[in-house]
């Protein structure tokens, strides 16, 4: 079974960011909290450890995976290309926070990612935990939520470690504190930014009235 790992979601220990890197860095993965679900944490570019998460969650392997990201430069990176103005008129306004953006993906970024889409969805999570992982790893990580296929999301440690803990080495477990933001129960909203406008893919946690709102003005 999984190892339950405390850690401060506020100040996380660097000793224990450095030991949860190092499963990352062998091609594990492992769970930890952000600013909405726990999330399955792999080094994007391991393809191994990327064929694990679907085999984890029971997921078809076409499916894209999520990047979370520590900075807009890095959601740079992941483009193919100039991202558009709504894409930095978004970030300002809900980064960091539980907005997912899918942008043209930049050719480094693997087909397994992808889905075979060409397009890959980035978030800046307003989390400190995947935050400091990221930064320690200096890539970014996927950001799948840490659930099976077909089941609801998990919100505490304790339900992954009963969901999917035998299937994982190590959870990370803030629930001194819980997650962030007053939106938990949702997922991330989901957007399609283009040089020709913007998709809702899924309505969650920002409402997509105030993504319009914003855009129009």
């Amino acid at each position: 079974m999984a190892e339950l790992l405390k850690i401060n979601s506020k100040t996380p220990d660097p000793l224990l960011i450095e030991y949860a890197a190092d499963f990352i860095r062998s091609g594990q993965v492992i769970s930890i909290p952000t600013d909405t679900f726990y999330g399955l944490v792999a080094d994007p570019y391991n393809l191994y450890a990327v064929e694990e998460i679907f085999q984890i969650k029971g997921r078809p392997g076409h499916k894209p995976i999520l990047l979370l990201v520590a900075s807009v430069e890095q959601a740079e990176e992941m483009s193919s290309g100039d991202l558009p103005d709504h894409f930095y008129a978004l970030a300002r306004r809900f980064w960091p926070g539980p907005l997912t953006m899918v942008i043209q993906a930049s050719r480094r970024v693997p087909l397994k990612i992808t889905g075979n889409t060409g397009q890959v969805a980035v978030r800046l999570p307003n989390a400190k935990v995947p935050l400091a992982l990221i930064r320690t790893m200096n890539r970014p990580l996927t950001g799948t939520s840490a659930n099976l296929a077909g089941h609801k999301e998990c919100s505490t440690a304790s339900e992954v470690h009963d969901s999917m803990g035998n299937r994982l080495p190590l959870i990370l477990d803030c629930s001194e504190s819980g997650l962030l933001l007053p939106t938990i129960l949702l997922p991330s909203t989901i957007v399609r930014v283009t040089a020709s406008g913007w998709e809702l893919i899924r309505e969650g946690a920002i409402p997509a009235e105030d993504i319009a709102e914003l855009l129009a003005a």
